[in-house]
């Protein structure tokens, strides 16, 4: 079962932001023995791989911090975090780490793909969750408050990642948070709709 956690840690990480659960996958496996990433995932840890990624993560880390743009680059992500997702998921939840000795067990029998899916599946709503909030905040702060959430997305990327791969179990922790604040979010969402839809009427009786 700690498997299934790393996965989806390393997954829901990639939805807030698709290079960092990789790169640091990557590179705790290429420079640690934190995580050893089973014969299929072991090109995470090259120098390569691991270069690009670095230039990639650089690039989205500024782009997302820049209103309008991070819109454009949600946009973008939309295709990349996913993947990222199943990638992140498929080989966090085969690989060996401090406290997952059996990774292979739990997926045994559900294909090597089947954690892919999943992986794809929470990262892309992460990710939907994420580009649906960014307007809200860009509006309600002027675009101030997009390199604020950028850098607390970051953030909480990295930190999910570390936790997924070292002690999964807290991963928990993160999943509660995150169904508390989707109702929040979805009524703060529809709110402002009605509070613009309002306004509109408003101004039409005007």
């Amino acid at each position: 079962m700690l498997e299934v956690l790393t996965g989806t840690g390393l997954a829901a990480s990639a939805g807030l932001n698709a290079y960092i659960p990789l790169l640091l996958m990557g590179a705790l496996a290429r420079f640690t023995s934190v995580i050893d990433l089973p014969g299929g995932w072991q090109w995470l840890g090259n120098d390569w791989v691991l270069g690009i990624l670095a230039v990639l993560l650089v690039v989205e880390v500024v782009a997302d911090k820049v209103p309008v743009v991070d819109h454009v680059n949600d946009l973008v992500q939309t295709v990349v975090r996913p993947t990222a997702g199943g990638l992140a998921f498929g080989a966090g939840s085969a690989s060996e780490t401090v406290t997952v000795s059996d990774p292979d067990s739990f997926f045994a029998d559900g294909g090597q793909w089947l954690p892919v899916v999943v992986g794809v599946l929470i990262a892309l709503g992460v990710h939907l969750l994420k580009s649906a909030a960014r307007p809200v905040i860009n509006a309600t702060t002027a675009g101030v408050g997009a390199p604020v959430a950028s850098t607390v997305e970051d953030a909480t990327s990295v930190v999910m990642s570390l936790v997924a791969i070292v002690l999964p179990v807290l991963v928990l922790v993160f999943l509660v948070a995150f169904a508390c604040y989707l109702p929040w979010f979805l009524r703060r969402r529809a709110d402002r709709r009605r509070e613009r839809q309002a306004a509109r009427e408003a101004g039409f009786r005007v």
